[in-house]
Parts: C-alpha cells; sequence; structure tokens
C-alpha cells in the first residue's frame, strides 16, 4: 500500500437517515483534496445510492446491522468501499446492468446502480457469504474528461 494513503472507516446503522453521514464525510475529504463541486456532487449521490442499497438489499433495514464505509484517501483519487453484512448468495446488482443511453424504465430497479456507474470513474460489484461490497473509485481529474 501507498504510504501517502489514508483510510477512514465509518459504521453507520442500516437505517434511512444515515447514508447522510457518509455523504457529508466524503463531501469534507474531497473538497480537503480540492475536488470540484461537481465531482462532489456526483460523489455524494453514488455514496448515497451504495449506503442505500446496503442499507435495504443487503442489511435488510435492521438498523442494529451495520453498513460499513471505507474511504481511502490517495494522492489523486478517494476510494470508496461500502459493505454489507446481508447474506443473500445473489448480488443486489444482477440483471441491473444498464447503460448510459438505456436508463433503467422499470421504476427504480437497477436505477440506483445506473446512477454509481456513471458518477464515479471506477465501480466494482462484489457479493461473498458474509455480504456484499460496492468500490468506488473517483479521481482529481475524471480518466475520460467528461461528467454525466
Amino acid at each position: 500500500m501507498n504510504a501517502n494513503k489514508r483510510i477512514i472507516h465509518l459504521h453507520i446503522p442500516s437505517e434511512l437517515g444515515y447514508e447522510k453521514v457518509a455523504m457529508g464525510a466524503v463531501r469534507s475529504v474531497a473538497q480537503a483534496m480540492g475536488f470540484s463541486t461537481d465531482r462532489i456532487a456526483d460523489l455524494q449521490t453514488a455514496v448515497s445510492e451504495a449506503c442505500t442499497n446496503a442499507m435495504e438489499h443487503g442489511n435488510r433495514l435492521n438498523a442494529a446491522t451495520r453498513v460499513e464505509v471505507v474511504l481511502t484517501v490517495g494522492d489523486h483519487s478517494l476510494e470508496i468501499d461500502v459493505k454489507d453484512k446481508g447474506q443473500n448468495p445473489k448480488p443486489f446488482h444482477e440483471g441491473h446492468h444498464h447503460d448510459i443511453d438505456n436508463p433503467p424504465t422499470d421504476g427504480h430497479a437497477g436505477l440506483g446502480i445506473f446512477l454509481i456507474k456513471h458518477l464515479v470513474d471506477e465501480v466494482e460489484f462484489s457479493a461473498k457469504p458474509q455480504g456484499g461490497q460496492v468500490r468506488m473509485v473517483i479521481y482529481l481529474e475524471p480518466k475520460n474528461g467528461d461528467t454525466l
């Protein structure tokens, strides 16, 4: 691991509204790193969606079950891992692989995943017996030079 990286751990209850704690932490860190206002807003939306999905789909809104949010601060990037403790063997995102030109039309199903994929520079979803995880990375300068 790069010696310049700093790691921040948050543990929030699986109760709607607490995603705002993660959003505030991400905003503060991203501001200190020098991210633009637009990039911070994109990142906050992605973190909100990831936390809400972890609360609802992974932890089934059990307030006693925590969502772990890990921020890894690099020299030119911010990585955010959102982890739930869900026992769902099937990843919550399975079947919801939308592209930017074809947003979901089936109500809210897959909308959060769609947003996350297009608001950050890199995203990876995984599910293990001990829970699901969303890993998001955003760079100070977008890799492809554009945003949503």
